[in-house]
């Protein structure tokens, strides 16, 4: 078992699906084992984010990401960052697979409703900048 990192986007928060996605993550053999509903503010999100801060979309991801609150979530399961990529589908929505929360709830390739860690190493990195290890009930 090992662990990853999700957030439910805004755009998913603002429309109210974070129960059917969270029924997706469940549904496909991962656990939720820590979950908190925050509005990040600029500061958490620049810095959650600072690998992209030279990127022309820098700016508006953080405001997109600072629009409305967001679902911050550590998930366990086998081969937990790989199986929660594929459960979320394609960044772009439009060439994810059927079935995928991505292709099920995304709006479009920003609003695409969920973030997940791309590697072990950052999904500790990830967990560990939203989270304190008492929060996390294995």
């Amino acid at each position: 078992m090992n662990r990853t990192f999700s957030i439910i986007k805004p755009d998913a928060t603002k429309r109210n699906i974070t129960g059917s996605i969270n029924k997706i993550i469940e549904e496909n053999n991962l656990k939720i084992i820590a979950q908190k509903r925050v509005k990040l503010t600029k500061v958490q999100a620049e810095g959650f984010y600072s690998v992209h801060k030279d990127k022309p979309f820098f700016k508006d991801l953080i405001d997109y990401m600072t629009s409305g609150p967001v679902i911050l979530q550590v998930l366990e399961g086998n081969n937990a960052v790989e199986h929660y990529r594929n459960i979320m589908g394609s960044t772009n929505p439009e060439n994810a697979e059927t079935g995928t929360i991505r292709k099920t709830h995304a709006l479009n390739i920003q609003e695409n409703s969920v973030h997940g860690s791309d590697s072990d190493k950052n999904a500790e990195i990830e967990i560990k900048y939203f989270f304190d290890e008492g929060e996390i009930i294995s």
